[in-house]
């Protein structure tokens, strides 16, 4: 069953869903979702362990800082490593996806001592996605987009006609397949009608300054997803990385090199996967998880 909570932490009110007891599972999302893109997985991490998925800071129900140097990473590891001692636990399995997942990065680099394991779904590592940025040039135009996002346009653009646009991007596949139902798709357009939640989402783009170089023959600067505050970005956590290849935003060079930065590092490419990976086979994601987190390694 699950289960509606609120946690003040880090100065600031989440909202998380939780289901189940035991070890912690911390399920954390990415743009443009909420606590809901995790619901298959409450559902089978939660037979066997406290399961819990928060609206990330600047989404859905969780508090909203107008401040937008307040969606820096470092904020949002706090959040987490807050939120899982309100809980009651020092050590948890943490699984995140896109932004979720550059955040999961940070906070196994940050505190490896929090972490059982790491599982991360179709999200760069700062080392490697700042490589790509700057030398790939199909990944630097597949991100054009996060220049549109750090815009003050960003909001009317994808706000207009109901939320058309993010619809679009996240939906319209799943609603024509029918992974996505017509609730799935009133659930998200309430989150994303939340006030101020869509900025929220946005501030994390903005915060980090996250994007390609902004035009050809510019000054290249580090605009990966790279907390300042990391000196190292070895990562000291068994790792699972989960790639859908299809994914049109974060392609596939993402992963080259990726076993320089996680030493201990099990990949699971689903070739006929996209981006929203998690939603297309949830049972496989499922699977894959669950033999990562038996696994001894």
């Amino acid at each position: 069953m699950l289960r509606d909570e609120y946690a003040d932490v880090n100065g600031i009110r989440l909202h998380y869903v939780t289901a189940g007891n035991g070890k912690l599972m911390l399920f954390v999302h990415g743009f443009p979702e909420f606590w809901y893109e995790w619901k298959n997985q409450l559902a089978e991490f939660g037979r066997d362990h406290q399961a819990v998925a928060p609206d990330m800071r600047g989404y859905n129900l969780s508090s909203k800082p107008a401040d937008v140097d307040q969606y820096r990473v470092g904020y949002l590891i706090e959040d987490l490593r807050a939120l899982a001692e309100h809980l009651g636990h020092k050590k948890f399995v943490l699984v995140g996806h896109d932004w979720g997942g550059a955040v999961a990065w940070a906070f196994a680099i940050f505190h490896p001592d929090y972490l059982e394991k790491l599982i991360i779904i179709n999200a760069p590592h700062p080392g490697v996605f700042e490589r790509e940025l700057r030398e790939n040039p199909a990944q630097q135009q597949a991100s054009q987009y996060m220049l549109m996002f750090r815009s003050a346009r960003a909001e009317q653009i994808l706000l207009a006609n109901d939320c058309a646009a993010l619809v679009d991007a996240v939906l319209a596949e799943g609603l024509k397949q029918g992974y996505f139902t017509e609730e799935d798709r009133k659930a998200y357009v309430e989150a994303w009608s939340q006030p101020g939640a869509i900025t929220g989402g946005l501030n994390y783009y903005r915060a980090a300054g996250i994007g390609p170089p902004p035009r050809e023959g510019a000054d290249w600067r580090a605009t990966g997803n790279r907390a300042s505050e990391l000196s190292s970005l070895t990562v000291r956590v068994p790792t699972l990385v989960i790639w859908g290849d299809r994914d049109e935003a974060l392609l596939t060079g993402n992963l080259e090199g990726l076993d320089g930065f996680v030493p201990n590092l099990t990949v699971k490419r689903i070739p006929d996967g996209s981006h929203w990976v998690i939603h297309e086979k949830p049972g496989l994601v499922n699977s894959y998880i669950r033999d990562f987190i038996a696994s001894k390694r």
